[in-house]
């Protein structure tokens, strides 16, 4: 059925009414868990003094989190705001070079962080898959990129690259590994490109201003080659209507998401509370449910804010960089889960849809999930807890075709066929927010712990059953219903603007 079927105005007030309360019960039970074990020695390396005047203390189990604005806050802000000086001087002046100025600035700053050796092992990187574009071969693109990759995250060969880098300072295995990695799925889309490229290839300096746009360097997001190159070499630099306006209100946002996660990390403990199982087995069900929630909430906050702060600078410089992610809270279908959209972009390019075609032939489909994971496996780091990571959502992918292309026989299509769009809507809410769930179990594997995730679903399926089970799911169809709807008005208002376009 069509995603503009509408419900009635008082359901969805009710289905509204029930998730606020659900969320507020819930978000109660894990403040009276944090207040309670603020003290807990088990707690003492993830929870730090913060607030005193509140009596609070904060959640700094996110190393990643509390670096960047702490220790390494100053580098960011100084870096990024050179870069915005330089860029903003380059596109008044001579806006033909400004690549080559991105690039210059990229290279001086990554050599003064990481150092010399560093900057050769990426240069190295950047010249073997040049080299290898050189062919016009897709299928050697993809090899040569892969054995890079393999490269950083397989020993011994990762160990042997990193210690090249001496030193030590606050987030330099971050650096070293986001910036590597970036970096090998950069140059893999520039050689693949390449290799479709009618006439010639494109440089080697091409590739190196793409690769060292300092804003995605070591963070991302991937932008294609083909996207960075075709924006970042126009001559004639104009805004659209209110363009200044929308980067000004989305940095407000970014800076408000920033300060609104500190006050949240002084009261509720949603990534200490997790590491000590035997507390959490005195929560409820209820508890339990919304700390896994928060989990995901939480890890899309951090990745739409790191993007966020990217995505501004790159627009300041004239390009479109790849949209924010998704918000877990307006997902229930595997498709459309990702924490980084650029990642998701590239794969999707370069293996998803080049395999799985238009995604209808289960086989292809199958074949195209597998690739795709495989190669996400190997992005994040082949290990235990990746593996089962990918296994499940590889296998919830598959089952939500699987599961449509049953529906689609008969009798069950003639029987939805007979049905109203409304109870249409009604009932495929339900098999959604069941699908809600697994996306955050399967998720909070990889961002928390297996041991958590074990718990959580016990609780919710087995322990919990009936009661807390069917009370939840309901609690989830009411929401994928609200999702709905907002993606119903969402259409609504394209097709207004389509037509205003045709008009």
């Amino acid at each position: 059925m069509g995603v503009k079927t509408m419900l009635p105005s008082h359901e969805l007030g009710f289905y509204a009414l029930v998730v606020t309360c659900a969320v507020v019960y819930s978000g109660s039970g894990i403040f009276e868990a944090s207040r309670d074990s603020m003290n807990r020695k088990a707690f003492r390396d993830g929870i730090k003094p913060g607030w005193h005047y509140f009596g609070r203390k904060m959640d700094v189990a996110d190393f990643e989190w509390v670096m960047w604005f702490t220790s390494f806050r100053n580098v960011i802000i100084f870096a990024l705001s050179g870069h915005v000086l330089f860029g903003k001087i380059c596109s008044m002046t001579v806006p033909q070079h400004r690549a080559v100025v991105y690039m210059l600035y990229g290279v001086l700053a990554v050599l003064g962080s990481m150092g010399f050796v560093y900057l050769m092992i990426i240069l190295s990187h950047c010249l073997v898959l040049y080299s290898i574009a050189l062919a016009k071969q897709k299928w050697l693109c993809y090899v040569a990129g892969l054995c890079c990759l393999a490269s950083l995250k397989v020993e011994p060969f990762s160990s042997w690259q990193s210690g090249f880098v001496t030193g030590a300072f606050d987030l330099q295995d971050v650096l070293f590994y986001g910036g590597s990695s970036f970096t090998i799925m950069r140059c893999m889309s520039f050689a693949l490109e390449s290799s479709e490229r009618k006439e010639g290839i494109y440089s080697i300096f091409d590739l190196l201003k793409y690769n060292f746009y300092l804003p995605f360097f070591f963070f991302g997001p991937v932008m294609t080659f083909d996207q960075f190159h075709a924006q970042v070499n126009t001559r004639e630099l104009r805004r659209k209507d209110d363009e200044m306006r929308n980067i000004r209100v989305h940095a407000l946002l970014h800076v408000g998401a920033i300060i609104a996660v500190d006050i949240f990390f002084h009261f509720f403990y949603i990534l200490t509370l997790p590491s000590d199982l035997k507390f959490m087995s005195r929560l409820s069900d209820w508890s339990l449910a919304g700390l896994a929630y928060s989990n995901l909430v939480y890890d899309w906050v951090k990745a739409a804010v790191m993007f966020g702060v990217t995505n501004t600078i790159a627009r300041l410089d004239h390009l479109d960089p790849p949209q924010p992610p998704k918000c877990i809270t307006m997902l229930y279908v595997f498709a459309e889960t990702h924490f980084d959209r650029g990642i998701n972009d590239w794969l999707c390019k370069y293996v998803y849809d080049h395999i799985g075609e238009n995604h209808d032939n289960i086989m292809k489909e199958l074949v195209a999930t597998i690739a795709t994971f495989a190669f996400t496996t190997l992005w994040l780091g082949p290990c235990e807890i990746v593996y089962i990571w990918s296994v499940f959502n590889c296998f919830g992918l598959n089952f939500e075709l699987w599961v449509q292309k049953f529906f689609q026989q008969q009798p069950f299509a003639k029987l939805e066929a007979k049905m109203s769009a409304a109870m249409s809507r009604r009932i495929r809410a339900v098999f959604g927010a069941a699908n809600f769930w697994a996306i955050v179990l399967y998720n909070i594997l990889a961002l928390n712990s297996l041991e958590f995730a074990l718990l959580v679903t016990k609780r919710l399926l087995l322990t919990g059953f009936p009661v807390s089970t069917l009370s939840i799911w309901f609690i989830t169809y009411c929401g994928v219903q609200l999702i709905k709807e907002r993606e119903r008005i969402l259409a609504i208002e394209e097709e207004k603007c389509d037509k205003a376009k045709v008009e």
